[in-house]
Protein backbone atom coordinates (compact mmCIF):
# COMPACT_ATOMS: atom_id res chain seq x y z
CA UNK A 1 0.00 0.00 0.00
CA UNK A 2 1.31 3.34 -1.24
CA UNK A 3 2.17 5.54 2.24
CA UNK A 4 -0.72 7.88 3.40
CA UNK A 5 -0.52 10.61 5.32
CA UNK A 6 -2.88 12.38 7.53
CA UNK A 7 -4.30 14.72 4.51
CA UNK A 8 -4.47 11.58 2.60
CA UNK A 9 -6.50 9.97 5.08
CA UNK A 10 -9.13 12.77 5.83
CA UNK A 11 -9.47 12.90 2.26
CA UNK A 12 -10.20 9.65 1.39
CA UNK A 13 -12.61 9.49 4.65
CA UNK A 14 -14.44 12.76 4.24
CA UNK A 15 -15.37 12.13 1.27
CA UNK A 16 -16.50 8.57 0.14
CA UNK A 17 -19.51 10.38 0.21
CA UNK A 18 -20.82 14.26 0.07
CA UNK A 19 -18.43 14.77 -2.82
CA UNK A 20 -19.28 18.65 -3.12
CA UNK A 21 -21.58 19.31 -6.13
CA UNK A 22 -20.82 22.76 -6.96
CA UNK A 23 -18.50 24.97 -9.19
CA UNK A 24 -15.01 24.17 -7.89
CA UNK A 25 -15.87 20.77 -5.69
CA UNK A 26 -12.00 20.27 -5.16
CA UNK A 27 -11.65 24.10 -4.20
CA UNK A 28 -14.34 23.10 -1.52
CA UNK A 29 -13.15 20.42 -0.63
CA UNK A 30 -9.94 21.72 0.33
CA UNK A 31 -11.21 24.55 2.39
CA UNK A 32 -12.94 21.67 4.90
CA UNK A 33 -9.35 19.69 4.55
CA UNK A 34 -7.24 23.08 5.18
CA UNK A 35 -5.48 22.81 2.09
CA UNK A 36 -4.73 24.70 -1.21
CA UNK A 37 -7.60 22.85 -4.31
CA UNK A 38 -4.02 22.40 -6.32
CA UNK A 39 -2.98 19.66 -3.28
CA UNK A 40 -6.20 18.36 -3.43
CA UNK A 41 -6.62 17.39 -6.86
CA UNK A 42 -2.89 16.51 -7.01
CA UNK A 43 -3.26 13.75 -3.77
CA UNK A 44 -6.45 12.75 -5.74
CA UNK A 45 -4.54 12.30 -9.03
CA UNK A 46 -1.81 10.69 -7.20
CA UNK A 47 -4.04 8.25 -5.14
CA UNK A 48 -5.96 7.22 -8.26
CA UNK A 49 -2.25 6.80 -10.16
CA UNK A 50 -0.68 4.32 -7.06
CA UNK A 51 -4.48 2.53 -7.09
CA UNK A 52 -5.63 3.67 -3.60
CA UNK A 53 -8.74 4.98 -4.88
CA UNK A 54 -10.24 3.60 -8.28
CA UNK A 55 -12.48 6.56 -8.99
CA UNK A 56 -13.67 10.21 -7.63
CA UNK A 57 -16.86 11.40 -8.36
CA UNK A 58 -20.47 11.88 -7.58
CA UNK A 59 -22.86 8.77 -7.75
CA UNK A 60 -26.25 9.79 -8.68
CA UNK A 61 -29.52 7.87 -9.89
CA UNK A 62 -28.96 8.14 -13.66
CA UNK A 63 -32.04 7.48 -14.34
CA UNK A 64 -33.06 10.81 -12.70
CA UNK A 65 -30.43 12.86 -14.24
CA UNK A 66 -31.12 10.97 -18.26
CA UNK A 67 -30.33 7.97 -19.69
CA UNK A 68 -28.36 5.22 -18.60
CA UNK A 69 -28.32 1.46 -19.52
CA UNK A 70 -25.95 -1.94 -19.14
CA UNK A 71 -24.28 -3.10 -21.89
CA UNK A 72 -22.23 -6.74 -22.77
CA UNK A 73 -20.26 -7.64 -25.44
CA UNK A 74 -18.77 -10.80 -26.39
CA UNK A 75 -15.18 -10.93 -27.42
CA UNK A 76 -12.22 -13.00 -28.03
CA UNK A 77 -9.90 -13.18 -24.85
CA UNK A 78 -7.63 -12.32 -27.14
CA UNK A 79 -8.77 -9.19 -28.17
CA UNK A 80 -10.79 -8.35 -24.54
CA UNK A 81 -8.11 -5.67 -23.36
CA UNK A 82 -8.35 -3.78 -27.09
CA UNK A 83 -11.96 -3.92 -26.68
CA UNK A 84 -11.94 -2.72 -23.42
CA UNK A 85 -9.91 0.40 -24.15
CA UNK A 86 -12.14 1.51 -27.13
CA UNK A 87 -14.95 0.84 -24.86
CA UNK A 88 -13.30 3.02 -21.52
CA UNK A 89 -12.69 6.11 -24.05
CA UNK A 90 -16.69 5.64 -25.24
CA UNK A 91 -18.57 9.13 -24.00
CA UNK A 92 -20.56 8.38 -21.04
CA UNK A 93 -19.06 4.63 -19.84
CA UNK A 94 -18.58 3.97 -16.33
CA UNK A 95 -18.23 0.72 -14.62
CA UNK A 96 -16.51 -1.00 -17.43
CA UNK A 97 -15.32 -4.68 -16.54
CA UNK A 98 -14.87 -8.35 -17.47
CA UNK A 99 -16.94 -11.37 -16.71
CA UNK A 100 -16.62 -14.88 -16.62
CA UNK A 101 -19.33 -15.39 -19.88
CA UNK A 102 -20.05 -15.40 -23.07
CA UNK A 103 -20.59 -11.89 -22.95
CA UNK A 104 -17.19 -10.99 -21.16
CA UNK A 105 -17.34 -7.17 -21.28
CA UNK A 106 -20.04 -5.70 -19.22
CA UNK A 107 -20.41 -1.68 -18.89
CA UNK A 108 -22.99 1.10 -18.03
CA UNK A 109 -23.55 4.10 -20.49
CA UNK A 110 -24.68 6.95 -19.39
CA UNK A 111 -26.28 10.15 -21.74
CA UNK A 112 -28.91 13.03 -20.88
CA UNK A 113 -31.59 10.88 -22.72
CA UNK A 114 -32.54 8.21 -24.91
CA UNK A 115 -32.26 9.33 -28.57
CA UNK A 116 -28.20 10.25 -27.22
CA UNK A 117 -27.94 7.34 -25.42
CA UNK A 118 -28.93 5.00 -28.22
CA UNK A 119 -26.23 7.36 -30.57
CA UNK A 120 -23.42 6.53 -28.43
CA UNK A 121 -24.22 2.60 -28.38
CA UNK A 122 -24.58 2.37 -32.44
CA UNK A 123 -21.26 4.49 -32.77
CA UNK A 124 -19.14 2.21 -30.16
CA UNK A 125 -21.21 -0.65 -31.92
CA UNK A 126 -20.08 0.77 -35.27
CA UNK A 127 -16.70 1.02 -34.19
CA UNK A 128 -16.10 -2.36 -32.53
CA UNK A 129 -17.71 -4.21 -35.18
CA UNK A 130 -19.40 -6.34 -32.94
CA UNK A 131 -23.42 -6.39 -31.73
CA UNK A 132 -23.78 -4.81 -28.27
CA UNK A 133 -26.33 -6.46 -25.76
CA UNK A 134 -28.01 -3.94 -24.13
CA UNK A 135 -29.71 -5.12 -20.63
CA UNK A 136 -32.34 -1.66 -19.38
CA UNK A 137 -32.67 -1.46 -16.08
CA UNK A 138 -35.77 -3.02 -14.35
CA UNK A 139 -35.37 -2.19 -11.02
CA UNK A 140 -32.94 -0.17 -9.73
CA UNK A 141 -30.39 -0.57 -6.50
CA UNK A 142 -28.67 1.76 -4.45
CA UNK A 143 -25.35 0.58 -3.34
CA UNK A 144 -23.47 2.45 -0.54
CA UNK A 145 -19.62 1.21 -0.85
CA UNK A 146 -18.65 3.88 2.05
CA UNK A 147 -16.50 2.13 4.22
CA UNK A 148 -14.59 2.98 7.99
CA UNK A 149 -11.05 2.40 7.08
CA UNK A 150 -9.29 1.14 9.80
CA UNK A 151 -6.14 3.00 9.22
CA UNK A 152 -3.70 1.26 12.38
CA UNK A 153 -4.77 -2.04 11.68
CA UNK A 154 -3.25 -1.70 7.58
CA UNK A 155 -0.43 0.09 8.88
CA UNK A 156 -0.24 -2.93 11.30
CA UNK A 157 0.02 -5.64 8.60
Amino acid sequence: MAALDSLDRRLIDAYQRGLPLCERPFAAMAERLGASEAEVIERLQRLQQSQVLSRVGPVFDHARAGASLLAAVAVSEAERDRVAEVINRSPGVNHNYAREHDFNLWFVMTAADELQLEARLEALEAELGVPLLRLPMVEGYHIDLGFPIPWAELEAS
